[in-house]
C-alpha cells in the first residue's frame, strides 16, 4: 500500500513537471508571437508603403525607410531581450529592473537634453509571481521606450507601489502628451505598443489605464491585485497572523 502511494504521488510530480513544461513551452509561443510577429508585420508595411512612392515621391520613401530601420532595430532588441526573458525567470528585484533600463534609455539618448530618469518604491517590496514580474517588466519597458522616444519629456518617473491588497505601477512624464487622435484610437498607426500593454495587463489580471493631455504629458497606470501579483499575498498573510493571534490568546486563556 505505501509503495502505491509512493508511486502514485511520483506520478503525479512527473505529470505536473511535464504540464509545467507544456505550460512554459506555449508561454514561449505566444510571447514571441506577441513581440516579434506583430513588428515584422509593421516593418513588412512600411517598406510596402516605401516602394510604392518611389520615385515620385523620394523624400518620402526615404524617411518611410529610415523610420522602418528604426523599427527593425527595434525589433531585434525586443526579440533578443524576450528570449533572454522566457529563458531565464527575473533574477533582480523589479525596481533594479527598472532603474537599469531608464538609465540605459538615458545613456542611450546621449545629450545634454536628455530626460531626467528616476525610480521611487512605495511601501514593503513583495517578491513577485515569476510570470507577473515578467509581464509588468515588459509593460514598464514599453511604456518608457515611447516616453524616451516620443515625448520630448524633461523628467520621466516610476513608481513602484507595494500595498497589501494592490501592486502598482505608474510611469509619468512631463512630456508633450499624445496627439488627441492616438489617445482616442489607443494606438499609433504602425504601432502596437499601448494595445500590446493593455493585453498583457488583462493577461496577468490586472489593470491598465493611459491618461495623457497635448502639453501635460503622459501617465501610466497599472494596477494587479496583491492575490495574483505576490508570490505570498500579505492580505492572506495578516489574515493568518490574526487568526494565529487569537489562537495563541485561546490557548493562553485555557
Amino acid at each position: 500500500m505505501l509503495y502505491t502511494i509512493r508511486l502514485r504521488q511520483f506520478t503525479a510530480q512527473v505529470k505536473a513537471r511535464l504540464y509545467e513544461r507544456l505550460a512554459e513551452r506555449t508561454r514561449i509561443a505566444r510571447e514571441l508571437h506577441d513581440t516579434l510577429l506583430q513588428s515584422f508585420q509593421g516593418l513588412l508595411l512600411l517598406f510596402q508603403r516605401a516602394r510604392n512612392l518611389l520615385p515620385e515621391r523620394l523624400a518620402e520613401a526615404i524617411q518611410t525607410l529610415d523610420t522602418a530601420l528604426d523599427g527593425a532595430e527595434q525589433a531585434i532588441v525586443e526579440g533578443r531581450d524576450a528570449i533572454h526573458d522566457l529563458r531565464s525567470p527575473a533574477a533582480k528585484g523589479l525596481v533594479e529592473e527598472i532603474t537599469s533600463l531608464g538609465e540605459g534609455l538615458v545613456a542611450k539618448n546621449g545629450n545634454k537634453d536628455a530626460a531626467q530618469f528616476r525610480a521611487v518604491i512605495e511601501g514593503t517590496a513583495q517578491t513577485l509571481n515569476p510570470n507577473v514580474h515578467i509581464e509588468i517588466f515588459r509593460i514598464a519597458r514599453e511604456a518608457l521606450r515611447n516616453a524616451f522616444s516620443h515625448s520630448q519629456a524633461r523628467r520621466i518617473e516610476t513608481e513602484v507601489a507595494y500595498s497589501s491588497n494592490l501592486f502598482r505601477l505608474r510611469i509619468r512624464d512631463d512630456g508633450k502628451g499624445m496627439a488627441p487622435d492616438v489617445r482616442n484610437r489607443g494606438e499609433r498607426i504602425g504601432h502596437w505598443g499601448l494595445g500590446g500593454m493593455h493585453e498583457r495587463a488583462e493577461r496577468l489580471g490586472g489593470k491598465l489605464e493611459v491618461w495623457s493631455e497635448p502639453g501635460a504629458g503622459t501617465e501610466v497606470d497599472l494596477r494587479v491585485p496583491a492575490s495574483i501579483a505576490y508570490q505570498s499575498s500579505p492580505a492572506r498573510n495578516n489574515v493568518w497572523l490574526f487568526w494565529k493571534k487569537k489562537k495563541n490568546d485561546h490557548e493562553d486563556h485555557s
